[in-house]
């Protein structure tokens, strides 16, 4: 049975009473997206709450929220769940995320300007300072940069309709990045920016196939990790 497991200190931090609902959500989704939850990992509003400084009603709204956005499951008995890693589930968010993130890549590269590009090449730049400073770790810092990275380029598609999207698998993926990042310090490999360069040169050719093509290798790379550690049918926590 996994045992509760409550969320690092360095990415939850007490919040004010201001649009207290809202912060207290926008918390929780951050720390989701940037893997400071685990597979598993069963959330306990009184814990929650005792983290955020606030009572448990925003935090009970907050994760009602996420669980409607398919980032938490809710269990039988009340409890609020990071969902498994299964292999289903897996091949279903890489799908998804490659399939819409694929279509605002491919929007993004004929808008992107100089200055979007070389944007992005000081983010890379600083992605790798933060790697040389802590190893390969993916950690809240990194994390952070490497979402800055994506969501410049998407932004620059223009879509209303598909960030929210993003956003959306962005947050189930989470626990996924996460275990990746896990692995890839294990293993060692290519560099965590790797793909991200081979993009920013594809993007600034305006080769918009080769574009697409190291964006579903950069997602693939994580996913194939975690997937690997996975035997048929099985789930990972």
């Amino acid at each position: 049975m996994t045992e509760p497991v409550g969320p690092t200190d360095d990415l939850l931090t007490p919040v004010g009473r201001e649009t207290l609902q809202d912060r207290v959500y926008d918390q929780l989704r951050r720390t989701l997206i940037n893997g400071g939850f685990a597979a598993g990992d069963m959330l306990r509003i009184v814990d929650l709450a005792d983290r955020l400084k606030t009572s448990t009603m925003p935090v009970r709204e907050a994760l009602g929220r996420l669980v409607s956005e398919q980032a938490l499951e809710a269990l039988p008995n009340r409890s609020v769940r990071v969902p498994l890693i299964t292999r289903e589930r897996l091949d279903d968010l890489e799908r998804a995320r490659i399939l819409i993130e694929g279509r605002l890549v491919a929007l993004a590269c004929k808008r992107l300007t100089a200055d979007d590009l070389e944007g992005l090449k000081q983010l890379n730049r600083d992605c790798e300072a933060a790697f040389a400073r802590h190893g390969q770790d993916i950690g809240p810092v990194t994390s952070e940069i490497n979402q800055r990275f994506h969501f410049q380029i998407y932004r620059a598609a223009g879509s209303q309709v598909l960030i929210p999207m993003v956003e959306s698998l962005w947050l189930q993926s989470g626990p996924v990045v996460r275990q990746a990042a896990h692995i890839h310090d294990e293993q060692g490999g290519l560099a965590a920016t790797n793909h991200h360069w081979t993009m920013v040169a594809a993007l600034e050719a305006g080769d918009e196939p080769a574009a697409v093509q190291a964006l579903a290798n950069d997602i693939g790379r994580s996913f194939d990790l975690v997937r690997g550690r996975l035997g048929a049918g099985e789930q990972a926590a």
